[in-house]
């Protein structure tokens, strides 16, 4: 089994959108990450992620970003399920109450609705999180549907075969968008053929371009399923709308924020940070949601060309087809095919 590795630091303050000085605050308590299991200092398990005690009324720099809010009025993702296929979903806080449900239980992986290490939530609750009064956060596409789809063991370990298996239990379960958490170093043919299926039965399949922690490991390889072509693969942006530090050789289509992001755990209470491109992938993967609640006839062809087409557009190769935009995404009555994004250097 492979590990996904991401950082996940309980909340401390939260991020302005760039531009806006950083108020001085103590550091965060860290965490281990979120798609790997605690453990003790002699390696074995040490239990699941504890609940988080800290919150904050302010609204992530995420949403300041990316200003969801401007698209709610035409779609909220109504009627349109988005599968998060990674450690599984548990609702603990109830941001998804009537609108989690939970893939049968694939062998070899955890149970969808026990989400030991709390990376499928936090990716749920920040694609369909509900708002609640005294805090600023919720997900981009508060109605969407969730269907949550385990990958990992307990530990947050996957492989080829069982990311193939969980991408076609919701391909099959009819999500229009498919969350992939877990970005594998290599692929097999079962899972190449499960991405072809799923693009073929209507569902769109979004990825991390690389694993979350990238920062000071040099140039990494392509990562799978992201570096299928029917894949719609994602870089993370940093609060300055930077990309971090680390050098990702695989293809990038859109980036996203996805540094010092702001979601919530498993159990109730308050809330965590994470980075890497596993969270960028959510909120591409709300904006299509939110782009279907508005526009539902589009085909994953057609989804992927606008939403390519409507990105900001930096000129830079590495950003791919450019940051995506949910407002510009929804509200543009037509897109033309996207430009090609520079070549690679």
């Amino acid at each position: 089994m492979k590990r996904a590795c991401a950082v996940v630091l309980a909340l401390g303050l939260v991020l302005p959108t760039a531009g806006v000085a950083l108020a001085d605050s103590p550091s965060p308590d860290a965490l281990p990450g979120v798609t790997q299991q605690r453990r003790d200092s002699g390696g074995k398990p040490a239990g699941c992620l504890p609940p988080s005690t800290r919150s904050t009324a302010l609204t992530p720099w995420p949403q300041t970003f990316l200003r969801p809010e401007r698209a709610w009025p035409l779609s909220r993702g109504e009627g349109v399920t988005v599968a998060v296929v990674g450690s599984g979903v548990t609702d603990g806080a109830g941001l998804l109450a009537g609108r989690l449900d939970h893939a049968p239980r694939l062998q070899g992986a955890g149970d969808p609705a026990q989400d030991c290490v709390g990376h499928g939530t936090f990716l749920a609750g920040l694609i369909a999180a509900d708002h609640r009064d005294g805090t600023g956060f919720a997900g981009l596409a508060p109605r969407a549907r969730i269907l949550a789809v385990s990958v990992t063991d307990e530990g947050g370990g996957s492989s080829p075969d069982l990311l193939a298996r969980g991408i076609t239990a919701a391909a099959d379960a009819g999500a229009r968008v498919i969350a992939v958490g877990v970005a594998l170093p290599s692929g097999n043919d079962a899972l190449a053929a499960s991405v072809r299926s799923a693009r073929a039965k209507g569902a769109l399949v979004v990825a991390p371009a690389g694993p979350d922690a990238t920062a000071g490991n040099g140039k990494l390889p392509p990562a799978y399923p992201a570096a299928y072509p029917e894949v719609l693969s994602v870089r993370d942006l940093t609060p300055g709308g930077t990309l971090p530090e680390g050098t990702l050789s695989g293809r990038v289509d859109l980036t996203a924020p996805g540094d010092a992001v702001m979601g919530p755990g498993p159990a109730a209470g308050g809330y965590y940070t994470g980075a890497g491109p596993s969270f960028a992938t959510a909120f591409v993967a709300a904006t299509a949601a939110l782009t279907l609640g508005y526009h539902p006839t589009l085909t994953p062809d057609q989804l992927t060309r606008r939403l390519e087409a409507t990105a900001y557009r930096t000129g830079d190769p590495a950003y791919g087809y450019g940051t995506v935009d949910p407002v510009a995404a929804v509200t543009r009555l037509t897109a033309p095919d996207p430009t090609p994004p520079p070549p690679s250097t």
